[in-house]
């Protein structure tokens, strides 16, 4: 009987490109912290501290990042950015989570079963004579 391997596969995928690899940085972000100290018998002669992130607005956002002197908070974009995103099952583009849930996406026309039920539980119009 051959015992099946517990060894963790990875696909590869010939498809990707910088472009990708970009985007899942700024999706997820990426944070360099480091501390560095150069001491001589006990005494410290140098100390750096390094922090650094690189992510999107809307992920530096999310996890509550720092931004630095003079961003404009007020802005439409930076507002845009903090609304909670979902892709849709559909067609994977990012929709405001309220609007894929209530609504339909706006790119697919996906909806979701809270959606076609509120839809189902409206009352008809009333027939307007002429």
């Amino acid at each position: 009987m051959a015992q099946a391997s517990l060894e963790p596969v990875r696909e590869r995928d010939n498809g990707g490109s910088l472009a990708d690899v970009i985007d899942v940085i700024l999706d997820k972000g990426l944070v360099i912290n480091a501390d560095i100290t150069v001491s001589v018998a006990g005494v410290e002669l140098l100390g750096i501290k390094i922090r650094a992130a690189l992510a999107s607005f809307a992920t530096a956002a999310r996890y509550g990042l720092e931004f630095p002197s003079g961003t404009n908070l007020e802005g439409a974009a930076w507002q845009q950015a903090q609304v909670l995103k979902e892709s849709c099952p559909q067609c994977g583009k990012q929709v405001a989570v309220d609007e894929l849930l209530e609504k339909e996406c706006p790119w697919c026309g996906w909806q979701s079963a809270r959606a076609k039920n509120a839809v189902a539980a409206k009352p008809p119009l009333p027939a307007v004579e002429t």
